[in-house]
């Protein structure tokens, strides 16, 4: 029976150390001499079409090779929790899903080249936090998208040639020495390796520190093939990476005007930040925990230069804090940061009330207790009597016969006078708290009001002229947002500036010691910003069609004028002038026929009359033109 039993268990035990393998792989065991090993499948028959679901669960490595598998599907090895090895290549893979590498938490290795995948699920990465090796090399991958930066920063070997690429992320680069600002260690077990080969790169400032990388000797960062080289554009085509040469590629430099401000609580400020980069970088504003901000103007004045102003209008307590002003382009990025403080901060903690000890005797024991009085701005405390209704004292019986009645007596007498001396120390108290009372600020009106700023103005009565004052105004029923100005009582007036246009304010005017709820206040207007653009623009449309109309008239008179000018000059003169001037008048001439006796050197102008036929004779212009006669039938030169 024991025998019979030891025989089952080593047949349990022969089943768990050779499980059931796929009838399509062959399953490999290596083990040791301590019972402990490692199991290894291949997958290789060419009819098949699936990934296998029916492998061993502790197997380690996978590998699946020229086969007809086209598709990853989600979850195909979530049951191989021990897989550190998966090989899926030269299939006909062209799709793969972003589930198809669930629960592969220790998997170190994984390689799917020689397939068709286009487009690969980055994110899939985070399920395999160990992984150091991936493989995606003679695919048909077009880019690598910026979101797949993060899951790439525990990769050490990456391939990625033979693909489509024809560039990078401009900041992949920086997850890797020396870009990363980490030191850069020799030692080789710590270099990434890169597979870039075989790609139609285009070379601009997109992959400049790639090609930056080719040119270094002794990078962190080693390159499968040095021999890189540009297809586009077409001044660099067939350039190697080591000779490419870009222009106008320089990563930005961030300045700003200060690194720390303090300005004071309700005042407007200005932050503002220089950039200079090729090409022209982009500027973003964010506070420390990272939010955006808004109410910001960005201008570039020119190439390369850029300039970026950042407004915070009645700072309160919260907007205290460091500002981050970050430069980017396609050659990196940078950042400045300005850290703001807020002086003068509010709080809304009352301080405990002082109160006086001291308590002054009345008559039949009333005493004089402290009272709190407190204001919107200030907290006074004074000392004021209550009032009390005065009462006879109580004379005792005079007795018959007592040596002590002179005694009582003297202490009727003393108490009498205390109670006088108190009765007088109350009215001085009632007389300077009315003579405090009458002391005020009034007159309040608003003057010289603009469409961002107004002046306050008013009378102190009674208040000496260094008396402190508190100007507090908002936009009306918009009490959260109050501002103050410190002024004195002397000054007469205050400036309340960065108000909105077209808007209503609420301004009071709080004297220190004041009663709470009397202080003046008074309400006004900003002007609006009326917006001219279209009226002038109507104006130079008028005006343009007024000169169009008016210009040819004043040229059609002007040569009306000139034309009678002209005309009514003397016509006897003008005939006296034209005889000068020329040999004949006539209206036509014409040519008359030559005599065989006439002189060849003369010729006959014949000039139409009403009355008789002139016969004129011109004259031969010179003795040249006499040479010049060869024969009768030829023409001699005359001037006429």
């Amino acid at each position: 029976m024991r025998r019979l039993l030891c025989v089952h268990v080593f047949l349990c035990c022969l089943s768990m150390a050779h499980p059931f393998c796929p009838s399509q792989c062959t399953c490999v065991f290596h083990g040791r001499n301590d019972g402990i090993g490692t199991r290894s499948v291949l997958c290789n028959d060419p009819d098949m079409s699936d990934i296998p679901v029916n492998v061993p669960v502790d197997t380690v490595k996978l590998r699946i090779e020229k086969t007809a598998v086209r598709r990853v599907p989600t979850e195909a090895f979530y049951y191989l929790s021990d897989l550190r090895y998966l090989w899926i290549t030269y299939n006909s893979i062209n799709s793969v899903d972003t589930g198809s590498f669930y629960n592969l938490k220790v998997l170190h290795e994984l390689r799917l080249d020689g397939n068709m995948i286009s487009m690969f699920p980055w994110e899939s990465l985070k399920e395999m936090p160990r992984l150091r090796t991936l493989d995606l090399h003679n695919n048909r991958l077009t880019n690598v998208p910026t979101e797949a930066i993060p899951y790439l920063l525990n990769i050490t070997y990456l391939d990625l040639s033979s693909n489509k690429l024809a560039t990078l992320p401009s900041n992949l680069m920086d997850i890797w020495p020396p870009f990363n600002g980490a030191p850069i260690s020799k030692n080789s077990s710590q270099k990434i390796v890169l597979g870039l080969q075989d790609n139609p790169w285009y070379c601009d400032c997109k992959i400049s520190k790639l090609i930056e990388i080719s040119k270094m000797t002794d990078s962190p960062v080693v390159l499968m093939d040095l021999f890189l080289t540009c297809s586009a554009p077409e001044n660099l085509a067939g350039v190697l990476f080591q000779r490419a040469e870009l222009d106008n590629c320089v990563k930005p430099i961030v300045m700003t005007s200060a690194t720390k401000i303090t300005s004071y609580l309700g005042s407007n400020v200005l932050l503002r930040c220089d950039a200079t980069g090729m090409p022209t970088p982009n500027l973003y504003w964010a506070r420390s925990e990272g939010s955006p901000v808004n109410n910001t103007v960005q201008e570039s004045p020119g190439e390369g230069i850029k300039w970026s102003i950042m407004s915070l209008h009645g700072i309160l307590p919260k907007d205290a804090g460091n500002y981050s002003c970050k430069a980017t382009n396609v050659a990196g990025s940078a950042e400045a940061t300005i850290s703001l403080s807020v002086a003068g901060t509010i709080s809304t903690t009352v301080p405990p009330v002082r109160q006086s000890t001291a308590t002054a005797p009345t008559s039949q024991g009333t005493t004089l207790t402290p009272t709190t009085e407190i204001s919107a701005s200030t907290i006074v405390t004074s000392t004021v009597p209550p009032r009390t209704t005065p009462t006879q004292p109580t004379v005792p019986k005079k007795p018959k016969t007592t040596p002590s009645n002179g005694l009582q007596k003297g202490s009727l007498k003393q108490m009498k006078n205390q109670q006088g001396e108190n009765g007088r120390k109350l009215a001085a108290d009632e007389k300077s708290k009315k003579s405090d009372a009458s002391k005020s600020v009034k007159d309040l009106k608003i003057v010289e009001e603009t469409a961002d700023s107004a002046v306050l103005l008013w009378t102190a009565d009674g208040l000496p002229n260094d008396a402190p004052l508190t100007v507090v105004y908002s936009p009306y029923g918009e009490d959260d947002t109050k501002r103050t100005e410190e002024t004195n009582a002397g000054s007469g007036k205050v400036l309340l500036e960065g108000l909105s246009s077209g808007m209503r304010y609420s301004v009071c005017l709080i004297a220190k010691g004041s009663d709470a709820g009397k202080d003046p206040c008074i309400d006004f207007y900003t002007l609006e910003i009326v917006e001219d653009g279209g009226q002038n623009q109507l104006f130079m449309i008028i005006s343009g069609i007024a000169c169009a109309l008016i210009l040819p008239l004043i040229a059609l008179l002007l040569y009306k004028i000139l034309a009678l000018y002209w005309k009514g000059r003397d016509p006897a003169l003008d005939e006296e002038e034209l005889e000068k001037e020329s040999y004949v008048k006539f209206e036509t001439i014409s040519m008359k026929q030559r005599t065989l006796n006439s002189h060849p050197t003369e010729f006959w102008a014949r000039r139409a009359t009403h009355d008789s036929e002139r016969m004129l004779l011109c004259s031969r212009s010179s003795i040249d033109s006499q040479m010049t006669y060869k024969s009768d039938s030829s023409r001699s030169e005359y001037l006429c």
